[in-house]
C-alpha cells in the first residue's frame, strides 16, 4: 500500500526518529555507533518501520528537535548519542513522544545501556591477575555518563583490590581522540613512578598511546602493557591484539529498537526501564605478566 495513503487511513506513519550527534566527528563511520545503528535499522525494519534520523531544519529554516519530530510524525524516537543536557534534547526526553535513549538514564524514557560497571571490573580484575599493581586510566569526557560509570567502577575496583590510585594517573582524552591520548601516554611514562599498565577510553585512541610507546623505544607489552574498550575490529589486526572489552553494539540497539516499537504498539503494558547488554572481555596480548620485584 502506498504510505502516504497508509499514513491518512491509520493516522500511524510506522517511522521512528533516530538523533545521533556524535561529539568526535567520526559519525556513521564511528566502530560503536555504527553498530548501534544498523542493530536499530534491522530490528525496526523487522517490525514494519522504518527509521529517520532528527535534524533541526526544514531546510534553511532552524527549529527543535521536537518540532522535526512533529513535523516528520514519528511514532517513537531512539537518542543513540546526544548532549542530553541540552535544552533541546530534555525536550524530547520529557514529550508525549516514547523515547529509548542509548547508554544514558532519564526518569522518562526506557534506556539500553552497556554494562560499563562489570566490564570496567572484568578489564582491572584481569589486568591485577596478570601481576600489575601500578595502573594508569585515561578516561573519556568527564560530561559523560559512560565516562562516570567506568570511572567509578575503576576507583571501586581498585579499592576492592586494595590498590592505590595515585591522582597523577588519572588522565582525560575524549573518546577516539588520537592526539590527546597521545600526550597523556607520553607524560605518564615520564613520571618518576610510571605505571605498568595503562587503560585507554577506546581502542581507536588506545592508537595514540601506542605510537607513543614505539617512538620512545618501548615493546608492548615487555616494557608497557595497554588495554583498550570496545573490541573493536582493528582492536585485533594490531599487533599485538589488543586487550580490550568487546561490546554487543547489535544486540543494544536492536534491544533499543524492540523496546520502542512495544511503548509504541502497547503503551499500556509498557513500563520505564533499564536495559542492561553484558560486554565480553577479549583477552588479546597486549596485556603482560608483570613478575613482582
Amino acid at each position: 500500500p502506498n504510505a502516504a495513503a497508509r499514513a491518512l487511513k491509520t493516522n500511524r506513519s510506522y517511522n521512528v526518529g533516530v538523533l545521533f550527534q556524535e561529539e568526535a566527528g567520526s559519525g556513521l563511520t564511528h566502530e560503536y555507533f555504527s553498530g548501534v545503528l544498523n542493530g536499530i535499522k534491522v530490528q525496526a525494519e523487522k517490525m514494519g518501520y522504518d527509521v529517520t534520523f532528527i535534524n533541526n531544519s526544514y531546510g534553511v529554516k532552524k527549529t527543535s528537535f521536537f518540532e522535526h519530530c512533529r513535523y516528520r510524525n514519528f511514532e517513537g524516537i531512539v537518542i543513540v548519542c546526544a548532549d542530553f543536557a541540552s535544552q533541546g534534547v530534555l525536550e524530547l526526553m520529557n514529550s508525549a513522544f516514547p523515547v529509548v535513549t542509548i547508554d544514558y538514564t532519564h526518569y522518562n524514557c526506557t534506556a539500553v545501556c552497556s554494562n560499563n560497571v562489570k566490564g570496567m571490573e572484568e578489564l582491572l580484575k584481569y589486568i591485577y591477575k596478570k601481576g600489575h599493581r601500578k595502573i594508569a586510566y585515561i578516561h573519556g569526557q568527564k560530561n559523560s555518563n559512560v565516562t562516570r560509570e567506568r570511572l567509578t567502577s575503576f576507583y571501586r575496583t581498585m579499592d576492592e583490590l586494595g590498590l592505590e590510585v595515585p591522582d597523577e594517573y588519572i588522565r582525560t582524552a575524549d573518546y577516539l581522540e588520537t592526539k590527546e591520548a597521545a600526550r597523556q601516554t607520553r607524560e605518564l611514562l615520564n613520571l618518576a613512578d610510571v605505571p605498568t599498565c595503562i587503560i585507554y577510553p577506546d581502542d581507536t585512541a588506545l592508537i595514540g598511546g601506542r605510537n607513543v610507546i614505539i617512538e620512545m623505544g618501548l615493546r608492548i607489552p615487555r616494557d608497557i602493557s595497554v588495554a583498550g574498550y570496545d573490541g573493536t575490529r582493528i582492536s585485533q589486526l594490531l599487533h599485538p591484539k589488543l586487550t580490550t572489552i568487546r561490546q554487543n553494539t547489535e544486540l543494544i540497539g536492536s534491544e533499543a529498537a524492540k523496546r520502542l516499537i512495544g511503548t509504541i504498539e502497547k503503551p499500556r503494558t509498557t513500563l520505564v526501564e533499564r536495559v542492561v547488554i553484558e560486554g565480553s572481555l577479549v583477552p588479546g596480548q597486549s596485556v603482560g605478566k608483570f613478575l613482582q620485584k
